[in-house]
């Protein structure tokens, strides 16, 4: 790894190919001044990046390619959408999106090696292939990036080039839990035991759960992210503490990265393990939480179209769906409002028009109550949504709806 200024990160790219593929660290850690400097040496080129934050570069030469659309790329007119389970995106890089150059934000060097440090997710996969395609590996070198362990530690003989910064991580707004979201989280704690397995996102409904679990004990955490619930978590003394907490990526506080600073009981892995269903299936009591746009009478979720248009992905939703319907006393719950209070419509509907994300959960959660959905028929699936989880000023059209379609 040869330190180098930005201004001398053209001199790096030459020799590339015609409109290269650039790969990014997405999410919260975007190495934005490297970014910035490729993105100046380069007329056209491709750039990859996994729920990409406002901010990227976006102009006439570069084509915003992704998996899972953030909203720094959700209603560019250059977006190039690939669906792909997330478990599967880094297998792209050596079949149909093989990368040219990866730009990753890394910690100071320890031992020989940097850190990914809050972003591991796609990258380990990313460097692999541009590797073995003789391509190029640049890291932003930040200070204020935690050192954490797992698949997070590369050895420096990976990276070609490096270019220091001092540059703070960004960290979510204060998240006000409302009386709906809290209503929520309280439904989906109740069903959660001790000794489960946790995998949740980042939001209202995410924290409102974790709020509700910090009576519970000898939890874990196998995640695709994680954020300050799981602190709270350990410092009421929820968490099993001989086991370790699995996630791919992290979003929170400054206190939550000085937290996770070498501290070996948290791992960062690649996508490919913590996604992986089969993996994810050996995790006990493993409690799978996530939530959708959208769910109709046949408990089919939508969870990445908004009126045609694409609005995220398939995410990790269908991985863990997968893998905890799998677990021994699994579950797999998608928590959601029963009214969208945007579009002023219901959430439950009779059926979903967009393409279908996921289906068949094991309940689907909103404020009104827990709809039972695995291992009953259709019908009944479709009495417990309209009964049990949709708003009432939608129950009589629903059941109208429902039998005309001979759910009940």
């Amino acid at each position: 790894m040869r330190t180098i200024d930005l201004e001398d990160i053209p001199g790096v790219l030459g020799g590339l190919p015609e409109n290269p593929r650039v790969v990014v660290s997405g999410n919260f850690a975007t190495p934005r001044a490297a970014l910035d400097a490729v993105d100046a040496a380069l007329p056209t080129y491709r750039l990859h990046a996994l729920n990409a934050q406002p901010g990227l570069p976006d102009r006439e030469g570069v084509t915003l390619e992704t998996a899972f659309v953030g909203p720094g790329m959700r209603r560019s007119p250059r977006l190039v959408y690939i669906p792909s389970r997330l478990s599967l995106v880094p297998r792209l890089f050596s079949v149909t999106c093989p990368p040219d150059v990866v730009v990753v934000h890394t910690s100071v060097p320890v031992d020989g090696k940097v850190s990914l440090g809050i972003e591991v997710n796609i990258l380990p996969a990313a460097i692999e292939a541009v590797r073995e395609r003789g391509g190029i590996v640049i890291a932003q070198v930040n200070a204020r990036m935690p050192y954490t362990y797992g698949d997070a530690e590369i050895a420096v003989d990976l990276v070609d080039v490096a270019v220091e910064v001092d540059a703070e991580l960004p960290s979510p707004g204060a998240m006000v839990i409302d009386d709906v979201s809290a209503t929520i989280g309280d439904r989906v704690a109740t069903r959660v035991a001790d000794g489960s397995t946790m995998q949740l996102g980042i939001g209202a409904v995410p924290d409102a759960v974790l709020s509700g679990l910090t009576g519970r004990r000898g939890l874990r955490v196998w995640s695709e992210m994680f954020s300050d619930g799981v602190l709270e978590l350990d410092r009421a003394g929820a968490l099993d503490p001989d086991a370790t907490l699995v996630s791919s990526f992290l979003f929170g506080s400054p206190e939550l990265y000085a937290w996770v600073d070498r501290n070996p009981r948290v791992q960062l892995l690649r996508t490919e393990t913590t996604n992986e269903p089969s993996l994810i299936a050996k995790q006990p009591l493993m409690t799978s939480v996530n939530t959708a746009l959208q769910v109709d009478l046949y408990a089919q979720a939508n969870a990445s179209r908004v009126k045609g248009q694409i609005f995220s992905g398939f995410g990790g939703q269908t991985d863990f769906i997968v893998g905890a319907l799998h677990s021994p006393g699994g579950q797999a719950i998608l928590a959601l409002r029963s009214w969208h209070p945007k579009a002023d419509v219901s959430t439950i509907v009779p059926m979903i028009e967009e393409p279908v994300t996921s289906f068949q959960a094991s309940a689907i959660v909103t404020e009104y109550g827990q709809a039972w959905i695995w291992g009953y028929d259709q019908k009944s699936q479709a009495r417990h949504l309209i009964r049990d989880a949709a708003h009432p000023d939608v129950r009589d059209e629903l059941w109208e709806e429902a039998r005309a379609l001979k759910l009940a």
